[in-house]
Order: C-alpha cells, then sequence, then structure tokens
C-alpha cells in the first residue's frame, strides 16, 4: 500500500504554488540555522520566490565540493542546486531531478538569474523519477557527490533509488542526504494516507530495515552526521501517527567497494587532517563521532581510513600505515555490526570505530 507519484505531485504543487509553502507540519521545514556559516552567506543570494518554496529536514551540502558533478535527488524549485552550483564553481557541475514539473518551473524561472549572479552556467534541470536516473541520461559512474533533502521518503521503491545511486556515483563518490526515519515500521495506514506521506512521515524508513537495505544496494557501512527528533508541530497529525518517533538524520556513505568493511576492523592505521577545507579550518568532522582536529594524529579503521584517503578528502589528509597487517576488529567496536543508530550501538550504519 502507499501513495501513488501523482497524489505526491499534486499535494506539492499544491502547496508551492497555491499555499506558497504552507505545509500541515514543520518536519520538512529545516532553516538555515542547520547550515555551515560559509553556506548561509550564499543562501542569502537565493531568490526568496525560490526559498519560500523549500522543503527539506537539514544541510546535505557536504565540504569540499569544488569541481565536483552534483547530483540532486528531488531538487524541488532548485534550491539545494543554486547553492550547490556555487559551491562547485565554475568547474563543477550540478544536474537537479524531479518529478514536478510545478516546482521545476520555479527553478526553471530563476536559472538564468543565477547564471548571471555566479558568472557562469553549470546547472541541468531534468524532470524524472529518482528510482529511474537512467531515464534521466544519468550514466553509470558518472558523479561525484549524490544530495537529496526529506525526498527519498516519498519513493514507492527506495531499494530501487539506493540502487541507482550506487550506480551513478563513481568509486570514490559519495551519498549524502537529509530524511525522516522512524523508530518501528510505519503502518500502512500512515503510509496510505496522503497528508502524512507529503508531511514526510508516511513512507518514512525504519532506521534499522534502512540499514539493511543499504546493505543489499552496496553499502556495508555508512555514517551518521547529524540526528535530531522532527518536528510535527500540528496536534492533528500527532493524533493520527500515535507514538511513533520520528527523526531527522543527516548520512554520509561512500561508494568503496574494494576497501570497505562490514565492520570496523584494525590495521594500525592513523590519520592527520592538514587544513585547507572551507568551514573546517581547525576541524573536520567525518561523522557525528569522528572529528580530527587539524594536524593531529587520529588512529582509525580500515574504513574510516578508506574514507579520508580514497575519496576527494585525501588531498587534505595525511595517512600513516596501510592494510598489510590485520589486528582483528576495532576496540570497542566489536565482531557485530552497529545498530544503525540505535541505543546500545556504536552510532553508525554498519559498523565504525
Amino acid at each position: 500500500m502507499g501513495v501513488s507519484r501523482d497524489k505526491i505531485k499534486e499535494y506539492y504543487s499544491k502547496v508551492s504554488v497555491k499555499d506558497q509553502g504552507e505545509m500541515a507540519t514543520h518536519t520538512c521545514a529545516c532553516g538555515p540555522d542547520a547550515m555551515p556559516p560559509y553556506i548561509r552567506e550564499i543562501l542569502k543570494e537565493i531568490p526568496e520566490e525560490i526559498t519560500s518554496r523549500f522543503y527539506g529536514c537539514g544541510s546535505p551540502l557536504p565540504p569540499a565540493l569544488e569541481g565536483c558533478t552534483v547530483l540532486d535527488l528531488g531538487c524541488g524549485c532548485g534550491r539545494d542546486v543554486f547553492l550547490a552550483s556555487k559551491l562547485v564553481g565554475p568547474n563543477g557541475r550540478v544536474i537537479g531531478i524531479d518529478m514536478n514539473p510545478d516546482q521545476l518551473f520555479f527553478a526553471e524561472a530563476h536559472h538564468a538569474e543565477m547564471a548571471q549572479k555566479w558568472g557562469y552556467d553549470n546547472v541541468t534541470f531534468r524532470q524524472g523519477y529518482i528510482e529511474a536516473l537512467d531515464e534521466a541520461g544519468i550514466e553509470d559512474d558518472s558523479v561525484d557527490v549524490v544530495i537529496s533533502n526529506c525526498v527519498i521518503n516519498l519513493s514507492p521503491d527506495k531499494e530501487a533509488v539506493f540502487k541507482e545511486i550506487y550506480r551513478v556515483l563513481k568509486v570514490g563518490g559519495e551519498l549524502y542526504f537529509s530524511d525522516i526515519f522512524a523508530d518501528r515500521r510505519v503502518p500502512d495506514a500512515i503510509n496510505s494516507d496522503p497528508l502524512l506521506v507529503g508531511e514526510c512521515l508516511g513512507g518514512a524508513l525504519y532506521i534499522e530495515d534502512f540499514r539493511r537495505l543499504m546493505r543489499r544496494c552496496g553499502w556495508e557501512d555508512f555514517r551518521y552526521m547529524s540526528s535530531s527528533a522532527a518536528t510535527i508541530d500540528n496536534p492533528e497529525v500527532q493524533a493520527l501517527i500515535g507514538n511513533i518517533q520520528f527523526s531527522s538524520r543527516t548520512i554520509r556513505a561512500f561508494k568503496l567497494p574494494d576497501t570497505e568493511e562490514d565492520i570496523c576492523e584494525q590495521y594500525g592505521q592513523t590519520a592527520v587532517y592538514r587544513g585547507g577545507i572551507v568551514g573546517s579550518e581547525n576541524y573536520f568532522d567525518l561523522d557525528d563521532h569522528h572529528r580530527f582536529f587539524k594536524d593531529l594524529r587520529l588512529d582509525v579503521c580500515g574504513n574510516s581510513c578508506s574514507y579520508v584517503q580514497d575519496t576527494r578528502f585525501g588531498k587534505y589528509f595525511d595517512i600513516y600505515g596501510d592494510r598489510s597487517q590485520h589486528f582483528g576488529p576495532f576496540s570497542g567496536c566489536g565482531n557485530a555490526p552497529a545498530v544503525g543508530g540505535s541505543d546500545g550501538g556504536c552510532g553508525c550504519g554498519g559498523g565504525c570505530c
């Protein structure tokens, strides 16, 4: 059971065109405070007609994007596309995909204006479905970073979405997205309610099913960047969802099929952040519990080492040691994979130190 794409399109067309951004809850109403200061400065340049129609539950714009090809899934009116356009610079490229022509209308309406403002045009908008990126012309191994802001929960086939993301990412590429998750499997009655689906509650993945889904699609490990209780602020909606606890989470995962393992393995490796990333002048956060202070060595598991060595972050790190000698599970992680953010786990998706 679920809500049809046409119903979802209708819901977002209504709030975008008629109600000018007013949704029934604050679940997908993340403000600019979630952004780092350097992105908030860029946000000031985005037209109010775009920002007032923005729906999102996080700030899925990772650092060090200069020169990257970025794909925004469910780009809506284009806010994050235009932000990413500035961040990747003239040598980068940003593709925004959305199924809703009413929202893409606003994005295209400001396309030329933003290109003139930035001094270059590196943006393409395409109408299509995030479950079928091939139909939108996105080729295998062609994207450096995939972002999405509170959209994947709306998909009727989330496994297809994550398989497509894995397909289009280059080796070493990153998935960095924000979405709404549930602390249990959401009942069919909620998943079939157009209002609750439109508000990103119906359709939200149970966090443990998400962990299992990621593994099936190729990711043995993923990392939580942040997690907070989702804001409802609507007594009628609260009554419909009962005591299900929803959370807004920002997640990072890298496509590293030859090095990624399902738990934290110890190889005696150490990583040092040497600085140079805008917004991370004094330290770099790999996830919500790995903070690399500039010039300070940090012992890391094999996965974490790969994440800062075999990706676009590699030029900012010095790595000591290799995988020639194995010392067993990383201390404190154990032999079992972590539980994807549940109480009692180490807090990452598929196992980390």
